[in-house]
């Protein structure tokens, strides 16, 4: 028998009434990736009989798929609250609606009030960041990796930047720091060991052709033991002293000082500024927790300078990213950091966790669970090999089972010493009720 004579033509399934709904094109992808799929089967003797009934339902679930978005909402029940894989940091409703109406309508992005022209569309956030941080001026980019690339062009092409070599990091999406700064035109000067870096070691390698002393965080690992590196207040006199430019990539940036002692090894961003550095970036979400955007700070005559580079217009964030940075910012600046919802992640108490957790066990009596103290981490290259404590609740039962049970319905908890946990550090207020609703509809599955 021919199996490939019995696959029903295209236009028999196009008169499907279940598929007729659908636009055609995507209908004609779907039934092409379908059939494909069979004839691919066929070949390799996975299949012996062809059923018509099941090939229209793989071509509706197709479409469908086609017809949905495939970023949806998911239940953070890792702990980890900037979680790269689940977004990073979250943005408040109000300050996103804030960006919401200025989205939806005309607003006066480039477009000076005062004198009836066109306006800098960088001054609506720098005006509040440089006021936040106490700086003289401020730009924004479309992430940290774009502010470092600018930067570098900008004052570096072609000249050398001297970096230790304990700092060549490799973060997420293999972003390798010697590899940007090599395509941004700057020669890269490695100092000191992988271990240990000392001044002497910056001032010994200045030469006629630098321009900078780099140093760049260590977002998600550190060295422990045998080591030494130089503070930036130490490079930043070092370069006063050179008549040079200092730079710090400090990746993520928090304000205020943070709980747990997790500010006792890396200051607030506002200590930093107070040293009066040439240039500092980091990320405008992560421990800041606006919106992906790369946030420069510095001198204002180095800023002109940067916006004068045309490579600047690559690395353009549009009115929406602008409109997040600038409401954050103004969150901070009235101290209303419970509107920053990373902050109020990290900032919530364990008695406000294990009252979640008692919340949720209540309304869900027949999971076999119990409700304990464990450690977790903030995440997203921020505060390397910091924990902080929190409180899960351990599911008895499969541990593998349990853990695709609760992804399938879209809840990403971790394994923990072999028990299935949630981690109620990250589970949002209104989050509560819908994993009830998904904790009781697996219980009941499982019971029949």
């Amino acid at each position: 028998m021919n199996l490939f004579r019995e696959i029903p033509k295209v236009d028999k399934l196009m008169e499907y009434s279940n598929l007729k709904n659908f636009p055609q094109d995507v209908l004609v992808y779907s039934i092409q990736t379908v059939l494909q799929s069979l004839r691919e089967k066929i070949k390799s003797n996975q299949i012996k009989k062809i059923d018509e009934t099941k090939i229209v339902e793989e071509i509706e679930k197709k479409a469908n798929e086609m017809l949905s978005p495939s970023i949806v909402n998911v239940i953070n029940a890792t702990g980890v609250t900037i979680h790269t894989n689940l977004g990073r940091s979250l943005i408040n409703e109000e300050i996103f609606d804030e960006a919401k109406k200025v989205s939806t309508h005309y607003c006066n992005l480039e477009y000076n009030l005062e004198k009836g022209k066109r306006g800098d569309r960088y001054h609506h956030s720098a005006k509040h960041l440089s006021f936040l941080f106490n700086c003289e001026d401020a730009l924004i980019v479309n992430n940290n990796a774009a502010a470092v690339f600018l930067i570098l062009n900008t004052f570096a092409k072609d000249k050398e930047v001297i970096v230790s070599r304990g700092e060549l990091v490799e973060i997420g999406g293999s972003f390798r720091v010697p590899e940007v700064m090599k395509a941004s035109g700057a020669k890269l000067i490695e100092v000191g060991a992988t271990n240990k870096t000392k001044l002497k070691d910056y001032s010994e390698a200045i030469s006629d052709n630098t321009t900078m002393l780099m140093k760049v965080h260590k977002s998600n690992y550190t060295i422990e033991g045998f080591s030494e590196e130089v503070g930036i207040d130490d490079i930043i006199k070092l370069s006063h002293e050179k008549k040079l430019l200092d730079y710090y990539d400090l990746g993520s940036a928090y304000e205020p000082k943070l709980p747990y002692g997790l500010s006792n090894s890396e200051p607030p961003i506002k200590e930093i500024m107070k040293l009066s550095p040439s240039l500092v970036s980091f990320s405008g979400d992560k421990l800041f927790g606006g919106v992906q955007a790369g946030i420069i700070l510095g001198k204002k005559d180095l800023i002109n300078k940067l916006k004068k580079n045309q490579i600047l217009r690559m690395f353009r964030v549009d009115k929406i990213t602008l409109s997040i940075i600038q409401a954050s910012a103004l969150a901070y600046i009235k101290k209303e950091y419970n509107k920053i919802v990373t902050l109020k992640s990290i900032f919530t108490s364990l008695d406000e966790l294990k009252d979640k957790a008692q919340k949720l066990l209540d309304l869900t009596p027949s999971l076999k669970a119990t409700i304990r103290e464990s450690k977790t981490y903030v995440g997203g290259g921020t505060m390397p090999n910091k924990t902080i404590p929190t409180i899960v609740i351990e599911i008895e039962g499969n541990v593998t089972s349990w853990e695709r049970k609760f992804r399938e319905k879209l809840v990403i908890g971790r394994i923990e010493n072999n028990k299935f946990i949630l981690d109620m550090r990250t589970i949002q207020d209104d989050e509560i009720e819908k994993l009830v609703n998904i904790i009781n509809e697996l219980i009941s599955c499982k019971v029949q």
